[in-house]
């Protein structure tokens, strides 16, 4: 074997060195390029995906024997089409893999909010997991991927955030109606940014967010955990105690949103005593969130392969329960029971998987490595890492 000298050495670190370089300006081009590329591309036709979850107690009660696991309430489902998304439901307790493949076909996705427990194993909080380190993955990479949290959903994206740990304040707000208190600075949001005044003004001044939580997020929670420097605060609100929370809030970087209301309760959920406004004001307010979200989806280029394959995943092939007869605080669910992948229908076969490499190389180790060597491999590695973080530095 030719050895080489120390001035080689240098000289090949050098190539090596110019080499990474321009690997990471190519690397920022590229992200650069496919943000501008999202922000100007328009999909018409955007489907969404809505995270599944448990049965809650009363739900197991009623329908437990029946087979049925798990459920999406149909509100949500609703509230994706009236803005003219179509609905694929993400099942629960399934691989990593599974989550990947469903993200490389839908356009954005929805935790909603419920009566789980962010402990239990293989069920919704598992699950947003995958989903939301794949989803600060694509957009790390330029591929602009929304994901929107509602209630229980907007508290499971700080918990995810969070690393999973448990940040939430309990708190009192079953069946209230709200207006928003904004902060001063919400215009300077993305979510409100292009919001009509008429909408500013209804849910500023009118109780018209429905409120159903027993947890909530502060700002105390989000500066404890440090959250306070990645998430920004739009709106604040106050239960039935005077304890303020959390009412609106969106990632500074990624284009991740919660709202701790339900905005699809105002537009279709009739479940009477529950605190619920059906004004016109009320609908247009609602409506501005469903709008504001799938327009976020529109700008993400994913799609199935052929119209053949939607049909296989979209929420078209259940049908919804009247769940309003027992009592439910939704009027109509989907509910789901056994196993809901089926071979390459669901989960990804034969997958490609990325294979980390590795830096240097050869025997020996590092007994009797010369400076020079061990400097331009120290400098590799950095280059390396640089190389693999540019995209979160940059966005």
């Amino acid at each position: 074997m030719m050895a080489i000298n120390e001035s080689g050495v240098m000289q090949l670190c050098v190539v090596v060195v110019v080499a990474v370089l321009a690997a990471v300006d190519a690397k920022q081009l590229l992200v650069q390029r496919q943000k501008e590329a999202s922000e100007a591309q328009v999909n018409d036709k955007p489907v969404v995906g809505i995270l599944s979850q448990e049965l809650s107690y009363l739900m197991t009660q009623n329908y437990g024997d029946e087979g049925y696991d798990s459920y999406i309430a149909a509100s949500y489902v609703k509230f994706v089409e009236g803005a003219g998304a179509r609905v694929v439901p993400i099942w629960i307790n399934q691989p990593p893999e599974y989550y990947e493949e469903m993200m490389s076909y839908v356009n954005g996705i929805l935790f909603p909010g419920g009566a789980t427990w962010f402990n239990q194993s293989h069920g919704y909080a598992d699950a947003g997991r995958h989903i939301y380190d794949h989803a600060i993955r694509l957009n790390d990479n330029g591929d602009y991927f929304p994901l929107w949290g509602t209630c229980l959903g907007f508290e499971l994206l700080t918990y995810l955030a969070a690393n999973g740990v448990e940040h939430r304040a309990h708190c009192s707000s079953s069946s209230q109606a709200l207006p928003l208190n904004f902060k001063n600075d919400f215009r300077d949001s993305r979510l409100f940014a292009k919001a009509p005044k008429e909408v500013i003004d209804i849910l500023s001044r009118e109780p018209v967010t429905a409120n159903f939580h027993q947890f909530c997020v502060t700002e105390a929670n989000l500066t404890e955990y440090g959250l306070d420097d990645t998430w920004r605060v739009m709106s604040v609100d106050r239960d039935w105690n005077g304890m303020e929370f959390i009412s609106t809030i969106e990632h500074k970087t990624y284009p991740f949103y919660g709202i701790q209301f339900h905005p699809e309760k105002n537009i279709y959920e009739w479940i009477s005593n529950k605190n619920i406004s059906h004004t016109a004001n009320a609908i247009q307010a609602a409506q501005y969130f469903a709008d504001f979200f799938i327009g976020e989806t529109r700008r993400n280029d994913h799609q199935f392969r052929d119209e053949a394959q939607i049909d296989q995943h979209v929420i078209y092939n259940y049908q919804p329960v009247f769940t309003g007869l027992k009592r439910s605080s939704f009027e109509q669910c989907y509910m789901f029971g056994g196993k809901k992948c089926d071979g390459s229908n669901c989960t990804s076969v034969d997958l490609p998987v990325d294979e980390e490499e590795g830096i240097g190389g050869g025997g020996g180790g590092a007994a009797g490595i010369p400076l020079a060597s061990t400097t331009c491999m120290l400098t590799i590695v950095s280059l390396h890492l640089l190389l693999h973080l540019l995209p979160r530095l940059s966005a």
